[in-house]
């Protein structure tokens, strides 16, 4: 036995070992409840699929940690003083990490107080801005669901903060100014399970990440606090919904979708088209805390009319990943590190500017406009 596999086989040991006692301190699943008012006990969650070394590209088990992405240039200093509920720091039990509510209810009385800028030209009216982003690196870490817990995770792709991996904090993510995305503004953290074809790394060529609101009156969504985390889908999840309507890939470009793999599981697209999945998240927010043992109990999707639930009152922008994958006419033998493409899901971990979020919220959402990268009309 080489020294290489010494090493991994005490690394796995120990991520076991610490596993048990998170699992014994109050991080099992916690069922949820079913509809509007209240998401799923689905996790993101799981380890079924390829592995790697962390920081590793996994399709290659001899290579070294990668290079740090290219990172963006600095913003200037926030203009004003929006008040941060990162102030008071969070207190954590069982899973549930409970913010301040007088720092958070200070934070939401200030921004409501902001005057937002006259919409000027003629811009869409859907209430959404975006940030452009490349693959910044793979690991095997999961700082939201595994966190601290290095290589104790399937793969993931990350896009955004170049710092992320398993000991990645809030806090940690403020600190490094770099990041994958158009924005400097944005140090959030993004990650999905890393797709293979043929056991080899397929990376996306590009990722759209949007802010929006699919409420019907977006004119009171107020910005995520600082350090909010959650993720949507399950990992566990290996088949189609009974509608099979639930989790799928598709084709974008001209052309569309002209057939359907081996497996029947993805499209197969026209030369002129690509694979393209879009990842959703919740809208609204119970206002007391920045995660929940599962990591979907805090959020919410908007109710029958359009509302936010009475449980998850606050309504904040909704996250969705559009990730564009370099494969069309070829779409045989792809799998995720999670197991099969109805595993498909994804973690948000925010760490924007609270000034930066908070200008395009206000400006943006609330008044129901479409914004550019930059937050501007």
């Amino acid at each position: 036995m080489n020294v290489r596999a010494t090493h991994r086989q005490r690394r796995s040991v120990t991520a076991l070992l610490l596993l048990s006692v998170a699992l014994a301190g109050g991080c099992k699943e916690a069922p949820g409840t079913p509809g509007a008012s209240g998401p799923s006990s689905d996790t993101g969650t799981g380890s079924s699929g390829p592995q790697a070394s962390t920081s590793a590209v996994p399709s290659d088990p001899s290579a070294t940690p990668s290079a740090p992405a290219a990172s963006a240039s600095p913003s200037a200093p926030d203009r004003t003083a929006t008040p941060s509920t990162s102030t008071a720091p969070p207190t954590a039990s069982g899973g549930w990490i409970t913010i301040d509510p007088a720092a958070q209810a200070a934070a939401t009385k200030a921004f409501f107080a902001r005057k937002p800028k006259p919409v000027t030209g003629n811009p869409v009216t859907v209430p959404e801005f975006n940030v452009g982003c490349k693959t910044s690196h793979h690991n095997s870490d999961d700082p939201i669901v595994l966190p601290k817990l290095v290589g104790g995770s399937h793969n993931h792709t990350f896009w955004g903060n170049t710092s992320t991996d398993a000991n990645s904090t809030a806090e940690s993510l403020r600190a490094s100014k770099a990041t994958t995305c158009n924005s400097p503004d944005d140090q959030s953290a993004y990650w999905v399970p890393t797709m293979y074809q043929n056991g080899k790394v397929v990376d996306p060529t590009e990722v759209t990440v949007y802010y929006g609101s699919r409420l019907k009156d977006p004119s009171r969504t107020q910005p995520f606090p600082f350090g909010l985390r959650m993720i949507t889908g399950n990992a566990k999840n290996q088949v189609d919904t009974p509608d099979k309507q639930g989790n799928h890939f598709w084709c974008a470009g001209i052309g569309g979708e002209i057939g359907r793999s081996a497996d029947k599981t993805f499209p197969v697209c026209a030369k002129t088209a690509h694979i393209v999945r879009q990842i959703t998240f919740p809208d609204c927010w119970d206002g007391k805390h920045l995660d929940s043992p599962d990591h979907k109990a805090h959020m919410a999707n908007g109710d029958h009319t359009g509302a936010c639930p009475k449980s998850h009152p606050v309504p904040v922008p909704s996250v969705s990943f559009v990730i564009s994958y370099p494969l069309s006419a070829n779409t045989d033998g792809i799998t995720l590190a999670s197991g099969t493409s109805f595993s498909m899901h994804a973690d948000f971990f925010n760490a924007w500017k609270d000034e930066a979020l908070a200008a395009r919220v206000r400006n943006c959402l609330d008044q129901g406009v479409k914004c550019n990268s930059a937050g501007n009309f």
